[in-house]
């Protein structure tokens, strides 16, 4: 079952897509919650290149490689990745409000699509602020 979720950004698309596949961003914006964070981000962006964002509980009590493949890369319009067997997709849609962003992705197992949907929310809205900061 694919989830999705979206956000539109009031900044210009250039920024919104540098923010989105730049590692010195990622960090600042990459968490569902507070008590979460992103300590170190890796990309290749191109086809065939990997990505990898190392997301840690702020207190250490656990953390994860969030890693993958590019599949697909059109600039400043889509990414398309796979990671384990799961498959994702951005999309980057200027619009007259701003920039869609809209995030599909594969869900796992082990949490309800309620609480992926709401994390994968979350962190797309952290980073929805973060770009409107930058552009201000």
């Amino acid at each position: 079952m694919n989830i999705t979720v979206e956000t539109i950004i009031r900044a210009p698309i250039a920024k919104v897509w540098s923010a989105y596949t730049t590692p010195a961003d990622i960090v600042q914006w990459n968490a569902a919650s507070d008590d979460w964070h992103t300590t170190s981000a890796r990309v290749d962006l191109r086809e065939g290149g990997s990505f990898c964002s190392r997301m840690e509980a702020k207190d250490g009590s656990f953390g994860f490689d969030f890693e993958g493949t590019y599949t697909r890369i059109v600039p400043q319009q889509l990414i398309e990745y796979r990671f384990g067997d799961r498959a994702g997709k951005v999309e980057f849609l200027n619009g007259p409000q701003g920039v869609t962003v809209r995030s599909t992705f594969d869900a796992e197992g082990e949490h309800s699509l309620e609480q992926q949907r709401s994390g994968w929310q979350a962190i797309l809205d952290r980073f929805a602020r973060h770009v409107e900061g930058l552009a201000a």
